[in-house]
């Protein structure tokens, strides 16, 4: 019931994942990124614990394989579960449960790995890794959504999906962006136009949080702000 992809971008660093599922806010429990190291996808009766550990282990300077394995060892329900991980050098590993049982697949290419159940067909992840090395020349985000898109257009999951999330870590330890559509007759498509409504405030909110002196003024927002309390006598 759920599609989705791990990737990094070799040319900024940054480490970003899509997702979309029939579930509601599939955003709040599957996907686990860390500036730098990389991430972690975890899903199909998804386990929330599962992607900590793995980051985790992955900011012990374990590879994606051996922090993959770890986290397959770690759990006695390790059957159920459906991961992906990437690592800071853009290798990959998955895991498929045994008792996952509809159709599933994964797809490994440069620098990303896709993975989904309970989807139409095997070719869904593949699609996916498809659009996303298509251009590593694009924003990575740009490259999530052609990947999420990709996977919808190839047959996506075997019923309708309903949310969707777009989220992204650089070179500061705090999120670039998490975007999510928790319910939606269309996420997808959703996903993106709430993106390109993003996308140009990106910047400043990164000023915000490193440089908040330089950050740029809100004009009508601080004089309304101004009026407020001037009408409240809390001018000082």
């Amino acid at each position: 019931m759920t599609f989705s992809l791990i990737g990094r971008c070799a040319r900024t660093g940054q480490f970003g994942a899509v997702i979309s599922t029939s579930a509601t806010a599939v955003g709040s429990r599957c996907v686990y990124l860390k500036s730098g190291k990389g991430g972690f996808l975890t899903q199909h009766r998804t386990d929330p614990r599962l992607g900590p550990r793995g980051v985790r282990l992955l900011e012990e300077g374990l590879s994606a394989r051996d922090a993959m394995a770890a986290v397959v060892a770690s759990t006695p329900d390790i059957g159920w579960r459906q991961l992906a991980c990437i690592d800071d050098d853009g290798g990959t590993a998955f895991h498929h449960g045994d008792k996952i049982y509809s159709i599933h697949a994964e797809s490994q290419a440069r620098d990303c790995v896709a993975i989904g159940n309970i989807i139409d067909n095997p070719d869904v992840p593949k699609a996916m890794t498809a659009a996303f090395t298509a251009d590593p020349s694009l924003d990575i985000a740009e490259r999530l959504l052609r990947a999420i898109e990709a996977g919808e257009a190839a047959g996506g999951e075997t019923g309708t999906v309903h949310s969707a999330q777009l989220v992204a870590v650089g070179e500061n330890d705090f999120v670039m962006y998490d975007l999510r559509i928790d319910w939606s007759e269309t996420p997808i498509p959703d996903l993106r136009l709430l993106w390109e409504r993003y996308k140009p405030e990106v910047a400043d909110f990164a000023v915000r949080v490193l440089e908040p002196d330089a950050a740029p003024m809100m004009q009508m927002l601080f004089d309304e702000a101004k009026r407020r309390m001037k009408e409240l006598g809390l001018e000082h």
